[in-house]
């Protein structure tokens, strides 16, 4: 798995945040278990305990469920995917915004300068 740690917000937040992102695009699939913790630890390279706490968060979100000892498998609930995935886009939406604002445009001169770009995108791939 790709971890991108960079420091800019508590380590426990990104290793989740890398999690959810390979939840919500089927890297990690709905229903699979989830390596354990010691494993993930180690591929990411930090203390299991960060893990855990990691892994608890995506838990109180719901995406992530424990079986006793089973171990931990990703959720199979479409509503909790669909939201964390709704939750994704927003902040994409909103950092966009801000950005083309940032660089001047308004939002709407933004949005369709990206439709004009994908639309032209995919007749070249026709």
């Amino acid at each position: 798995m790709d971890w991108h740690i960079d420091g800019s917000e508590a380590l426990y937040l990104q290793l989740a945040a890398d999690l959810r992102h390979a939840i919500i695009c089927g890297a990690l699939a709905a229903g699979s278990r989830i390596p354990s913790v010691r494993e993930l630890a180690s591929d990411a390279r930090v203390n299991p305990n960060t893990m855990q706490r990691a892994l608890s968060e995506l838990e109180r979100e719901g995406l992530v469920i424990t079986h006793g000892t089973s171990g931990k498998f990703v959720t199979d609930e479409s509503g909790a995917l669909d939201g964390a995935r709704q939750r994704e886009l927003l902040s994409l939406a909103l950092d966009f915004k801000s950005r083309a604002e940032a660089l001047g445009f308004t939002v709407g001169e933004a949005a369709e300068y990206v439709l004009r770009h994908a639309a032209a995108e995919r007749t070249e791939q026709i």
